[in-house]
């Protein structure tokens, strides 16, 4: 594993930008890696994004110089580890509800001695026959350059996050606002009072923590606001983007 730059900008305070991607397609995924944005992050919660397409996935990235992020179905470690042994150079994990449930999850990701993480000749160690290839070089800089991000998305892990983002290893605390919306009992209006308000008190623990805030966004005056308040790791809908740009076009183009 290489240095990851994402990683490397987040530390050093800068904003980074990529899409949410649900399609398991590397000519798309290829597409996407020349329009400019820092990362893909590729689904496998609500999306059917599998291993084996993670893999080819992880692939185009590496070709296009572009960081490759996965977010897994569940806080599993066996889920974790063959995302990781793909060559995915960072991870979102969904419902983390607690102090324990990040530590697992970090865990997981993490080689001896700061995890569970097996060892193996996995595409993620070039096969193990890079020349010159070290399986301890591959341990330390995996286990430094992995990104790894947490989603709050429940009132439960709101009131465990002032002990949640103590947890070494973690990276990026992500607001998962329609999940979060659900759980505060205003299911697709997170521009209610109430979830605004969570969103403000997960803000202010993030920020103060010196961890990164993460925000799924779904207009660039959206990423905007939030890149106001603090907010550095921007994953945006490119389907919202997309369709109010092609139906621009065909209205200007058809004359409407």
């Amino acid at each position: 594993m290489k240095v990851n730059k994402v990683k490397a900008k987040l530390k050093a305070g800068e904003t980074v930008i990529g899409p949410y991607v649900r399609y398991a397609d590397c000519a798309l995924a290829e597409i996407l890696c020349q329009t400019g944005y820092d990362f893909l992050l590729f689904d496998s919660e609500h999306a059917p994004i599998e291993d084996r397409d993670c893999e080819n996935l992880a692939r185009v990235c590496e070709a296009r110089g572009i960081s490759s992020i996965a977010r897994v179905p569940t806080n599993q470690t066996w889920m974790i580890s063959r995302r990781l042994d793909t060559g995915i150079e960072g991870l979102l994990i969904p419902m983390v509800n607690s102090a324990a449930e990040a530590e697992a999850a970090i865990r997981a990701a993490k080689y001896a001695p700061d995890g569970i993480r097996g060892l193996a000749g996995a595409r993620a160690a070039n096969y193990g026959m890079t020349p010159g290839f070290h399986y301890a070089d591959h341990v330390r800089t995996c286990n430094e350059e992995t990104l790894m991000i947490l989603q709050v998305e429940t009132q439960q892990s709101i009131d465990a996050l002032p002990e949640i983002v103590e947890v070494p290893g973690v990276d990026v605390i992500f607001i998962g606002p329609t999940d979060l919306s659900l759980s505060l009992g205003h299911p697709g209006h997170p521009e209610h009072p109430h979830v605004q308000a969570a969103f403000q008190k997960i803000t202010d623990i993030v920020l103060k923590s010196g961890k990164a805030l993460g925000i799924l966004t779904i207009s660039a005056q959206d990423t905007l606001e939030w890149r106001r308040r603090g907010a550095t790791f921007i994953l945006s809908v490119f389907e919202s983007i997309m369709v109010p740009a092609i139906r621009g076009y065909l209205k200007t183009s058809r004359g409407e």
